[in-house]
């Protein structure tokens, strides 16, 4: 269990999982950035990014993301994510990945409640947004369950078509809007 989920009351525990044994969350630091990157493009599934990019994540957006730690440290998973400067209720998450060695643990449901825990501790959060390809079925499990355990709706739309994007082949990115969340802690 998170510090931030020990201080949530006890009928709202239960809806946040807790990490897996040996793990820990926390912030990510600039430090984090190559391990970062490394298990994003590890995936094969993310888009991704320059290495550059995620120092400057690890840096300016420490406080909307999150990691797994390990035992030695190192990251394991991340959820990278920022406050929508147009709704700043909501919770966008840009990218999760997870190490490929401690797949199939729960370390994604985990992140997100943590990340969402984290959040909420320090402002009001009322919904979270992602977009997600229509190929990317385990990305559609993670927020469709966060969405059930956390009794939410959740609203699908296109955002941004196939062919805004200049390079060929990319699938369409559908905005799921998963509200309204119960604030923990308020």
């Amino acid at each position: 269990m998170t510090a931030a989920q020990a201080d949530l009351p006890t009928d709202l525990r239960a809806k946040f999982l807790e990490m897996p044994e040996g793990l820990r969350l926390d912030s990510p630091a600039v430090a984090d950035g190559a391990a970062i990157w490394r298990i994003a493009r590890d995936s094969k599934v993310l888009d991704l990014n320059s290495s550059y990019s995620y120092l400057l994540w690890c840096r300016d957006f420490a406080a909307t993301s999150v990691v797994a730690r390990g035992a030695d440290g190192e990251p394991a998973g991340f959820i990278t994510g920022y406050i929508r400067p147009e709704r700043p209720d909501t919770l966008l998450v840009w990218q999760v990945a997870v190490d490929h060695e401690q797949r199939g643990r729960g370390l994604a449901g985990a992140l997100l409640d943590g990340l969402t825990a984290k959040v909420a501790a320090e402002r009001e959060l009322t919904a979270i947004e992602t977009t997600i390809t229509p190929d990317n079925t385990a990305s559609e499990r993670l927020f469709l369950s966060y969405a059930r355990r956390h009794g939410a709706s959740v609203e699908r739309k296109i955002l941004f078509d196939a062919g805004l994007f200049p390079d060929d082949g990319h699938e369409a990115e559908v905005l799921y809007r998963i509200g309204p969340i119960s604030a923990p802690g308020r």
